[in-house]
C-alpha cells in the first residue's frame, strides 16, 4: 500500500495492529493449505473405503485450484463491498463445510465440498493482502507478506503429518470432522482480534464488471502484466517439482518411496524457510523485481540440473531438491508484497485477486503439461529441462519490470 497509511498510524498501535494482522493472516493460511491438501494425506485410505483408484485425488486437487481460479477473479469485488474480514470468516466457512463435506464418504458430496474448499482457497490471498497491505510498512511489505505465505509450505506439512496420525486412533472421517475445528477456532481468533467493517455504501459493481475493471488496469500497468506472467510460470514450475519429485526418485534414480516421501517433506519446510529468507533478501536489497528474477535463475538452472540427476551422488540428489524446494516454493510472498506495491490506491485486494489468476492457471496447466512431456520423451530429467524455461523467462520478465521501474 502507500507509505502514508504506514506512516500515519501511531508507531505503537501500528506495531500491535501489524502484529495481529500478520498472525491472524499467517493462520488462516496454514487452515487453507491444510484443508486444500487434507484428503491428499489419506487418500489410500479413503480411496480403499470408497472402493476408488488413488489417483482419483489429482481430479479433486485440480477441481478444487478450478474452483479456487474463478473464485479469485471475484474476490476483489467482494473485498471492496465487504471489507476483507468478513471475506476471511467467509472462507474459513467454506473450508469447515469441505471438511464435513468429504467426511460424509459421499462422492457428490465430496466434489461440493472439494469446490467449497477452493472457493475459500481463491477468496483468501485477496482478502488477506487486503489486511497486510494497510498495516504494513513499506520497508518491510516483503518480510510481512513472506512471513504469512510461509503458511502454505507449514499447512502442507501439518496436513501431511496431522491427518494420518489422526487415523491411527480414529476413523478417517472423524479425522476429517477434528481437521474442521482448526478453521472454526481460527474463526473465533479473526473475531476477537479483528472487527469486521461496515458494509460499503458504494455503488454496487456486478462481478462481471469488477474483474473487467481489474484486468483492464492489470494489463494497462507493464509491473503488473509481468507479476501476472510470472504467478503463472513460477506457480507451474512450483506444482510440477512438488507433484513429480517422489515419481522422479523412485522411477529414474531408485529410490524407496518412504525415501522420496521424506525428500518431498524437506522440500515442503524449504519453502517455508526459503519464503522467510527471500522475503528478508527483497527487502535488503530493496527490490521485489531483482529478487524473483534471481529466483527465476535460480529455478530454472536447478531444473535444468535435474536432467542429470541419476549422475548425482545421493547427498547430491537430495542438496538438489531440497534447494528446489526453498527456490520454487519461496517465490510467493515476494510477488504477492510486489502486487500489494503496484496496485491503485485502495485496490489491492482486487488486483490481487486478478494476479492470482493467472497463478491458479499456471498450478492448473503446470503439472498436467509436465506430465504431458514426460508421455511425449518418457524421461523426467528431458520434462524439467524443457520447463527450466519458464523459470528463464521468468528471470528476463523480472529483470526487465526492474530496470523499465527505475
Amino acid at each position: 500500500m502507500s507509505d502514508f497509511i504506514a506512516e500515519e498510524a501511531p508507531p505503537a498501535r501500528h506495531a500491535s495492529s501489524l502484529t495481529q494482522t500478520l498472525i491472524a493472516a499467517t493462520l488462516i493460511q496454514i487452515v487453507a493449505t491444510a484443508s486444500v491438501l487434507a484428503l491428499t494425506a489419506i487418500a489410500p485410505t479413503v480411496a480403499k473405503d470408497l472402493d476408488i483408484g488413488a489417483y482419483w485425488i489429482g481430479y479433486q486437487i485440480s477441481l478444487i485450484y478450478f474452483s479456487g481460479m474463478f473464485s479469485s477473479a471475484i474476490a476483489g469485488t467482494l473485498v471492496q463491498r465487504f471489507g476483507p474480514i468478513r471475506i476471511e470468516q467467509a472462507a474459513l466457512a467454506c473450508f469447515v463445510l469441505g471438511f464435513v463435506g468429504i467426511a460424509s464418504a459421499k462422492i457428490p458430496l465430496i466434489i461440493a465440498a472439494s469446490l467449497f474448499i477452493g472457493i475459500g482457497y481463491g477468496l483468501n490471498n485477496p482478502a488477506s493482502s487486503e489486511m497486510l497491505s494497510r498495516v504494513t510498512p513499506l520497508n518491510r511489505r516483503n518480510i510481512v507478506f513472506s512471513l504469512k505465505q510461509s503458511g502454505v509450505p507449514l499447512g502442507g506439512i501439518l496436513a501431511s503429518f496431522a491427518f494420518p496420525f489422526l487415523t491411527r486412533f480414529f476413523d478417517w472421517h472423524v479425522a476429517l470432522l477434528i481437521g474442521a475445528v482448526a478453521p472454526i477456532l481460527t474463526m473465533a481468533l479473526l473475531a476477537a482480534t479483528h472487527a469486521a467493517e461496515p458494509v460499503n455504501p458504494a455503488p454496487r459493481r456486478s462481478f462481471l464488471k469488477g474483474f473487467a475493471e481489474e484486468q483492464s488496469t492489470i494489463w494497462r500497468n507493464p509491473r503488473l502484466r509481468a507479476l501476472s506472467a510470472l504467478g503463472f510460470a513460477y506457480s507451474a514450475m512450483q506444482l510440477s517439482v512438488s507433484a513429480f519429485a517422489v515419481v522422479t526418485l523412485v522411477h529414474d534414480a531408485g529410490w524407496s518411496l518412504l525415501s522420496a516421501g521424506s525428500v518431498a517433506a524437506a522440500m515442503q519446510l524449504a519453502g517455508a524457510v526459503g519464503r522467510i529468507f527471500w522475503g528478508v533478501v527483497a527487502d535488503r536489497i530493496g527490490g521485489g523485481f531483482k529478487t524473483l528474477a534471481l529466483l527465476g535463475l535460480l529455478g530454472g538452472t536447478g531444473y535444468a540440473l535435474l536432467f542429470w540427476l541419476t549422475d548425482l551422488p545421493t547427498i547430491a540428489q537430495v542438496a538438489l531438491f531440497v534447494a528446489m524446494g526453498g527456490v520454487t516454493i519461496g517465490w510467493n510472498g515476494v510477488l504477492l508484497a510486489e502486487v500489494a506495491h503496484n496496485a491503485p490506491e485502495g485496490r489491492v485486494g482486487s488486483i490481487t485477486g486478478g494476479v492470482l489468476v493467472y497463478t491458479f492457471i499456471g498450478v492448473i496447466v503446470g503439472p498436467s503439461s509436465f506430465g504431458s512431456v514426460y508421455a511425449l520423451t518418457g524421461h523426467y530429467g528431458a520434462s524439467f529441462m524443457i520447463f527450466a524455461l519458464f523459470g528463464f523467462a521468468g528471470c528476463l520478465i523480472a529483470w526487465r519490470a526492474h530496470t523499465a521501474s527505475r
